[in-house]
């Protein structure tokens, strides 16, 4: 029944898209994009309550002001623009490595069939632990702390996961340790990047 289990998400999103339609757009969204000053203080009145929200507003409209020139891209635009290219392309190839390394991984750590829906498992646990961690992390540390702790704990576990798989043969506990490091990874890489 782990399909149906890991199928949970699923359902989950559905009845986010029901109920989407029901909540108010975001004050940023109508301020900064829109222009919509009142439908901004209607959404937050929406949202947070009655209340005096004019310091949060002032701030909008600060942001709006310094961002006035600024031209908003489309996708299309956005995939032209050379200068985030490089953004792109690292972004690009680090989801298309996590796609691309899924089961196989857990295949070459010689771990059982059987098994494998339940080391999955645990790797959305993961991912979980890693959100929970990140976002009590950022306030603390700032952004650009998290990317490189992120990236180095990260080339270190690859390179220990390297390591692991190749000595795999020697020692009957070795895939145990990959599989562990395959969880920090995933933890690292959700506090991180």
């Amino acid at each position: 029944m782990w399909n149906v289990l890991l199928s949970f998400s699923g359902l989950v999103a559905l009845i986010q898209l029901l109920f989407l339609p029901f909540f108010p757009e975001s004050p940023a969204y109508l301020l900064l994009q829109k222009g919509d000053k009142a439908g901004c203080l209607k959404a937050m009145k929406q949202l947070w309550g009655e209340g005096n929200y004019h310091t949060e507003f002032d701030d909008m409209m600060k942001e709006k002001a310094v961002t006035k020139g600024t031209k908003i891209m489309n996708v299309l635009e956005l995939l032209k623009e050379r200068s985030v290219f490089p953004q792109l392309s690292i972004m690009l190839l680090i989801l298309l490595s996590l796609q691309l390394c899924g089961l196989k991984i857990f295949r070459t750590a010689s771990v059982q069939e059987s098994i494998i829906p339940y080391v999955s498992l645990g790797v959305s646990i993961s991912e979980i632990i890693s959100i929970i961690f990140c976002s009590t992390l950022i306030d603390r540390f700032g952004r650009k702390v998290l990317l490189w702790g992120g990236y180095t704990l990260m080339c270190s576990v690859l390179g220990l996961l390297t390591m692991t798989l190749s000595l795999q043969h020697r020692f009957f506990w070795m895939h145990y340790f990959s599989v562990i490091l395959i969880f920090l990874f995933v933890i690292f890489y959700g506090i991180g990047p």
